[in-house]
């Protein structure tokens, strides 16, 4: 039995809060798209934990976390992400499984980023920098490096003729002498991040993920970014490189459709975007000031100041549509009471005042004992989405959460 996660928005939704609170019903949690490009942040018992590559399973002791097929992996993250989790007593390597057909993340390809993105002037889509767009690009022109190539005799030269090649593009861009001595320098450190991973798990994921399965195992698959920035369906080229959408967790991971049980979609209260794109109903004033600051958006990955602005049940719907949406959990519903009344535009685009609420909602348990206001307001987008919210995150810790 295989349940999906995925974000219904564009990205920053919540979803590692979400699959640190489901993870101890799954006895798999899999990656199955994107790459260090995602940030999932987990707030368990005050520490926070921010992980880009490894699954947010990785705080329960007898998960297993798999990153799955259809991801890229920057070996240099994945350590400093491994070594972060250590620092607190966390060891994830014997619970850690790396697809052999995830393709890796040179340093070259992380400056192509730079460039590429540095050549589009104003046009500039808001890339992390990670490199992700680059690697994927490789992977559809049939000259990356899968994981899996690390054990291979020739390893050293494929990096070496790719890298090569890499280059030959940076001179066209104009490779300034300062990068050439940052790439000199990161392949050291890359190729020592290498070695470290031969040591890991490195195997046919989708042999692992079906047999687990077939024994009765239940997985979620978690999906990074959000749906609205899918490369397919998202407002291109304001995308990110891969397809987000549930769909797609058949391929990242290797199963058949028939697999997947629920849907589980996560959208913010309000709506946040990080980098460039249209977004119809963006704050650009004290409001969305406020809304970044008492919601924290920030970026998880950069750092970046998140645009802030209403919930647009119009997209949610969407993307409600377009997953096969079987289950709502809402979060940040715990910022909108920093106003005294805030908006959300329905599915024909018109906006609706509701007012806040200035009660403390955090130790909530139960969706029936939310104010009165939030209720309204969680009444409003049953409506539209036409699916029953069946949890709201009342605050950022793991046990805050209100469900029906």
């Amino acid at each position: 039995m295989v349940d999906v996660l995925i974000g219904l928005q564009w990205g920053d939704e919540g979803k590692g809060k979400i699959v640190d609170l489901l993870a101890p019903r799954y006895d798999i949690i899999a990656r199955f798209q994107g790459g260090p490009n995602a940030g999932h942040t987990l707030i368990v018992n005050g520490k926070k934990y921010v992980l880009h590559t490894i699954p947010s399973g990785a705080i329960h002791p007898n998960t297993l976390n798999i990153v799955g097929t259809g991801t890229v992996i920057d070996p240099m993250t994945l350590c400093a992400e491994m070594d972060m989790l250590m620092a607190d007593g966390i060891d994830v390597s014997q619970r850690l499984e790396l697809s052999d057909k995830a393709m890796l993340i040179l340093p070259t390809h992380k400056m192509l980023d730079k460039y590429f993105e540095e050549s589009k002037g104003h046009l500039k889509i808001g890339s992390t920098l990670r490199g992700i767009g680059p690697a994927y690009q490789d992977k559809y022109a049939r000259i990356g490096i899968p994981l899996g190539h690390i054990h291979h005799k020739d390893f050293d030269a494929q990096v070496k003729e790719l890298s090569l090649f890499h280059l030959s593009l940076l001179k066209i861009y104009g490779l300034r002498p300062e990068d050439f001595d940052l790439l000199d320098h990161a392949k050291t450190t890359w190729l020592d991040a290498i070695e470290r991973i031969r040591s890991l798990s490195i195997t046919a994921i989708e042999d692992t993920i079906n047999q687990a399965i077939k024994d009765g195992a239940k997985v979620l698959a978690e999906g990074a970014q959000g749906s609205l920035l899918d490369i397919t369906f998202g407002s291109y080229p304001f995308v990110t490189s891969s397809n987000t959408i549930s769909a797609n967790a058949c391929i990242g991971l290797g199963i058949a459709p028939q697999k997947i049980r629920q849907v589980i979609g996560v959208f913010k209260a309000y709506m946040t975007r990080v980098g460039s794109g249209p977004f119809p109903t963006e704050l650009s004033n004290e409001t969305g000031e406020l809304l970044r600051t008492h919601g924290h958006e920030f970026g998880a990955t950069t750092g970046r100041k998140r645009r802030c602005g209403w919930l647009d049940t119009a997209l949610l719907h969407k993307a409600i549509i377009l997953n096969g949406v079987t289950d709502l959990m809402m979060t940040k519903s715990d910022v909108l009471n920093c106003l005294p009344t805030f908006t959300a535009h329905d599915k024909n685009g018109s906006a609706h005042e509701f007012a806040s609420w200035p009660d403390d909602i955090a130790e909530i348990t139960q969706i029936d004992h939310l104010p009165k206001n939030l209720l309204k307001y969680l009444d409003f987008i049953d409506h539209q989405s036409g699916i029953q919210v069946s949890g709201v995150s009342t605050g950022p810790q793991r046990h805050q959460m209100a469900y029906r």
